[in-house]
């Protein structure tokens, strides 16, 4: 009874009952249609889904019967006849339904070997299927893989599921939900598709057929790792950009379509780049366009690139993040190190891997990775990280770091904790400029904008070259009415970003706030 409620309610609403009502014939009646071939008129083409979920509901008829052959050539092309053995419960289509359309609160699908093996011979013709790293099953095998070769859904899984006793089953079950995107996307593809129509129909399957969306942040900022795992993901319909953006290009992997991976700092999104346009997929806003000048800002230059295997060492660091954020150092380490296995030559990477060795008392080793990164610049960065600086000269001690990290939530008392903690660090290390900017964040978050100029101005005296801390006196001049100074630190922020030709749109909007309420001073 259940799988008929819910078969019943997946295509209910597509259609409108046949009905003669108060209809008068004279001549002659018209026979109208039954209450199946009302419904099976109204099934989209090319949907698999509704398609299964017809037949699941009306087998013996000979609808239900062409609905099944319908399905079966959407998911295996001309290549694979129907087999007049093909019924239930061979082809369990409640099961293939459930992989993509399962509800919130239900467990996950359980097909058994019969059933994935009959999804898989489908997705066969799925061009991830010619990849290297399909054919991985170990951690081992992911690393050696070379990054054109990964399969990213694959090596995601395979670190998931690694512990479990029946890991090559789970990753199977994940792996056929996938291909089952994937083949209903491909049904409706014309053949020989651009780019442009493949991204059209993902994002019309992910973002407003499966209704895939952005969590609330009251859920997700305390429960990040959830909305980046794979599975998870495809469970709850729910997840944060990396969650999403994995998602689609696992999808993207299998219909051949090439994306770029756009890393701003704290963000992913992807891109289509063919040589001639460029299209951003905004995956936090139902795969938009956003132009690109949206991502950068005052301290932003431009935008790192990232490859199909440094993603799945930044889904570890997302996780790893969540664990130093829950004061879990040494869990947080071990993920770090994971993370750098895919992405060993990023500073930001080792920055926080010596930071936390830090944390862990594993002073030698985490002396030795914040060496190289004294005063460095991050890849597309305008200033220079100083937490390396600072720590290696004594400006600020490992407990002080630990205040930098320290997490809030929305709540004034989160703030005013953190807040209180910073005061008290910096009466101890006044000349450590993390922990400056900090503190003024915290006040600039209460709406105290007097007291957060009073402590970027320190900051400012100690390390006049940080464009943030420019920007932000002239902000705060200026909603002051203290022009003069504004027009002072907006020069400042200007100098700055003009030695590496760097123009943000936030700098222009400044100038001409600026510009509107006093000429700008000789």
């Amino acid at each position: 009874m259940k799988k008929l409620l819910i078969l019943s309610v997946f295509f209910s609403s597509l259609y409108t009952p046949y009905s003669i009502a108060g209809r008068k014939e004279k001549k002659k009646l018209i026979t109208p249609p039954s209450h199946e071939q009302s419904v099976y008129r109204s099934l989209e083409p090319n949907s698999i889904l509704q398609h299964l979920a017809f037949y699941e509901l009306y087998p013996d008829t000979e609808e239900g019967k062409a609905a099944l052959k319908t399905a079966w050539f959407l998911l295996c092309g001309e290549d694979e006849p129907l087999s007049g053995q093909l019924h239930l419960p061979t082809l369990d289509v409640y099961s293939l339904i459930g992989l993509v359309n399962k509800q919130s609160g239900e467990l996950p699908v359980n097909m058994s070997e019969e059933q994935l093996a009959i999804l898989e011979k489908a997705a066969k013709r799925l061009h991830n299927r010619t990849l290297e790293g399909i054919k991985s099953w170990s951690k081992e095998e992911v690393l050696k893989l070379s990054e054109d070769e990964i399969d990213l859904g694959r090596a995601l899984l395979i670190y998931q599921f690694d512990k479990e006793a029946d890991k090559e089953k789970k990753i199977r079950q994940y792996e056929a939900s996938l291909d089952l995107m994937a083949l209903q996307i491909s049904a409706k593809l014309p053949k020989n598709p651009t780019a442009d129509e493949m991204i059209e129909q993902i994002n019309e399957f992910i973002f407003r057929q499966m209704r895939f969306r952005f969590p609330p942040h009251s859920i997700y900022a305390k429960d990040v790792d959830l909305y980046t795992f794979l599975p998870s993901v495809i469970d709850s319909r729910l997840g944060v950009c990396l969650g999403v953006s994995i998602l689609y290009l696992c999808i993207a992997q299998r219909l051949g379509l090439e994306l770029e991976i756009i890393t701003p700092p704290g963000h992913i999104y992807l891109r289509l780049n063919d040589g001639h346009k460029i299209l951003n997929i905004e995956t936090t806003a139902r795969g938009i366009h956003m132009p690109t000048e949206t991502y950068l800002g005052i301290n932003t230059q431009y935008l790192q690139k990232r490859t199909m295997k440094e993603v799945v060492g930044l889904a570890f660091f997302n996780q790893a993040s969540v664990m130093s954020g829950r004061q879990d150092f040494a869990t947080a380490v071990q993920l770090y190190e994971t993370a750098i296995e895919f992405v060993p030559n990023d500073p930001f990477f080792k920055l926080l891997l010596g930071i936390h060795y830090l944390f862990l008392g594993k002073k030698k080793e985490g002396t030795s990775l914040l060496k190289p990164l004294n005063s460095i610049t991050f890849e597309g960065s305008i200033g220079k990280e100083t937490i390396p600086e600072d720590y290696l000269s004594g400006r600020c001690s490992v407990e002080a770091i630990k205040m930098i990290f320290m997490p809030v939530n929305e709540t004034r008392e989160s703030i005013l904790k953190k807040q209180n903690e910073l005061k008290t660090m910096l009466e101890k290390y006044p000349k450590f400029r993390a922990g400056l900017m900090q503190l003024a964040v915290t006040y600039l978050q209460l709406g105290r904008s007097q007291e957060a100029y009073n402590i970027l101005l320190k900051y400012h005296q100690l390390d006049p070259s940080n464009p943030i801390v420019e920007y932000y006196l002239s902000i705060i001049c200026l909603q002051r009415l203290d022009y003069v100074s504004a027009w002072i630190y907006f020069r400042s922020t200007e100098h700055i970003l003009f030695q590496s030709h760097h123009q943000p749109k936030a700098l222009k909007s400044l100038k001409s706030s600026l510009q509107r309420v006093s000429p700008c001073p000789l």
